[in-house]
């Protein structure tokens, strides 16, 4: 059989592109932001309307210059095409299962949920602040955590004043919740 018409590696393409990515709560919903789900559907439109087609003509000019085996380019191509597809599939199939839930719906409350930042102060009086996200818009770098992280099943339904415990591989700890916010609601929504 021509090396032509042979998978790379089977595996790739088996993979529905979530290979490292968060898993969602079996039963759960996949609850997102609006601003979330407006990203996540942004970055599906670019792979599919910009960046693939880019990636397809690129594979098909070096599939022209002869030897494939040992075309850079080519091979190159075709591997970013593979890891386009997963991430088109992932990204369809997060989407197509997301809950889209407003938290400024929540505005001017002080019980915590789906949304919320959230100041809170540990055992030893180190304030913290997090906001409590979607598990695939959740960025630690800026303070965000999952829903379905350990702080935030423990914060989620606490209201300002609480103390929750708090379960760590180190143990069970206090925290005192200081503060809760949510994003005012938009003009356009209201």
């Amino acid at each position: 059989m021509s090396k032509a018409f042979t998978k790379e590696n089977d595996a790739d393409d088996d993979d529905d592109g979530t290979a490292g990515m968060p898993p969602l709560p079996v039963g759960g919903k996949n609850y997102i932001t609006p601003q979330g789900y407006a990203r996540l559907r942004d970055e599906l439109l670019a792979l599919m309307d910009v960046e693939r087609p880019k990636v397809v003509e690129a594979v098909h000019w070096a599939a022209k210059n002869g030897d494939r085996s040992e075309n850079g380019d080519y091979l190159y191509g075709k591997k970013r095409l593979r890891e386009i597809d997963r991430r088109i599939r992932f990204l369809t199939k997060r989407l197509e299962v997301a809950e889209v839930t407003d938290p400024s719906v929540h505005h001017g409350r002080d019980q915590i949920f789906f949304g919320a930042t959230v100041r809170y102060a540990d055992e030893t009086g180190d304030e913290r602040e997090l906001t409590i996200m979607g598990i695939d818009e959740a960025e630690s770098a800026h303070g965000q955590v999952s829903w379905i992280s350990p702080i935030a099943r423990a914060l989620l339904k606490a209201r300002e004043g609480d103390v929750v415990k708090l379960a760590t591989p180190g143990g069970v700890h206090e925290i005192e919740v200081l503060s809760v916010s949510y994003p005012p609601a938009s003009p356009a929504a209201g």
